[in-house]
C-alpha cells in the first residue's frame, strides 16, 4: 500500500499494480479497495497500464478530513497524479464517474477520462430525487443508524427489498455499515444532476479532454438517457454502449473498452 497527503493535510491511501501509462480508477458509492469492482478492473488493466486504485476520503485506510467539498475529493485526485508522474489516465464507475468529470472541470492533469454510468435523472423517464433524501440519509448517519441509511440509499437507487433484507445477515453489511458516514459525500456530488432536467450545456466546459462515456445496455431507459446527455456536454467525448450490461458491469466486459480508449 501507498500513501499521499492531498492538498488539506489528509492522507489517501492506494495500491499500485501493472506498467506502462498510469490510470487511476475511481470508485463509486460505498466502494472502496476492499470491497467493491475496482480491484478485479485493475487487475484486468494491469498488462496495459499502472493502475492506481485508491480509497476516496473517509473510506478503508484513507483520512476523513473536515468539513467535506468536493473540491477536496478533486484535490485527492490532483495529489495521486502528481505521484503517478504528473498526468495519468482516469476511469471514474457511478458516482466516481461524476467525479472524474468535476476533477477534469477543474482542470487536473488528465491525459483522457472515461465515466461509466454517472448518475443522473435528466428527463422525465424517472421520477427526481425526493428532495429530502439527502438530509434523511445524513440525519441517520448522525444518529448512528448506519444502517437504515444504506437501507434509504439503496431503496433509491431500486435495490429490490428482498436482496436488501438478504445483505443485512451477510458480511458484505459490516463492510458497508463502515463506510455508510460517506454517502452524504455522494448526494453532495451528484444531488444537482438528480432533478429531472438536464444539467445547463457548458456544465463540463472545462474539461476539455478525450472522454469516452459508457452505458450498459440493459441498465434502465433513464441511465441510457443520461449517459447521452452527458457524452453531448463534454467537449471531447464519445458514447458507447455495452450490450447486456447494467450498473454492476463485469470487468471482463469494461477492460478491452477501456485498453482500446486510453491506447489512442
Amino acid at each position: 500500500m501507498g500513501q499521499v497527503v492531498s492538498k488539506d493535510g489528509t492522507a489517501i491511501a492506494y495500491t499500485r499494480i501493472g506498467s506502462g501509462p498510469a490510470l487511476i480508477i475511481v470508485d463509486g458509492a460505498m466502494c472502496y479497495r476492499a470491497f467493491g469492482p475496482a480491484t478485479a478492473l485493475a487487475e484486468a488493466l494491469s498488462e496495459h497500464f499502472t493502475v492506481y486504485t485508491y480509497d476516496r476520503r473517509g473510506r478503508g485506510e484513507s483520512g476523513a478530513g473536515t468539513p467535506y467539498d468536493v473540491e477536496r475529493e478533486v484535490e485527492d485526485i490532483a495529489a495521486l497524479i502528481e505521484e503517478a508522474g504528473g498526468s495519468a489516465h482516469l476511469f471514474g464507475m457511478s458516482s466516481g464517474g461524476t467525479l472524474v468529470a468535476e476533477a477534469a472541470h477543474r482542470g487536473v492533469n488528465a491525459d483522457r477520462i472515461a465515466i461509466y454510468e454517472s448518475p443522473m435523472i435528466v428527463d422525465g423517464t424517472h421520477p427526481p430525487m425526493p428532495a429530502d433524501l439527502p438530509a434523511r440519509v445524513e440525519r441517520a448517519v448522525a444518529e448512528g443508524r448506519r444502517g437504515d441509511a444504506i437501507k434509504l440509499f439503496m431503496r433509491y437507487v431500486g435495490t429490490p427489498g428482498y436482496f436488501i433484507a438478504m445483505m443485512q445477515v451477510m458480511p458484505m453489511w459490516k463492510k458497508l455499515k463502515g463506510v455508510a458516514h460517506t454517502l452524504p459525500h455522494d448526494f453532495a456530488l451528484t444531488g444537482e444532476f438528480q432533478r429531472g432536467t438536464p444539467p445547463p450545456a457548458d456544465r463540463w466546459s472545462g474539461a476539455d479532454v478525450p472522454a469516452l462515456v459508457i452505458a450498459g445496455g440493459k441498465s434502465p431507459e433513464y441511465m441510457r438517457n443520461a449517459q447521452q446527455y452527458l457524452a453531448s456536454a463534454l467537449p471531447q467525448a464519445e458514447l458507447t454502449v455495452l450490450p447486456g450490461q447494467t450498473h454492476m458491469v463485469k470487468a471482463k466486459v469494461t477492460a478491452p473498452v477501456l485498453v482500446e480508449f486510453f491506447q489512442r
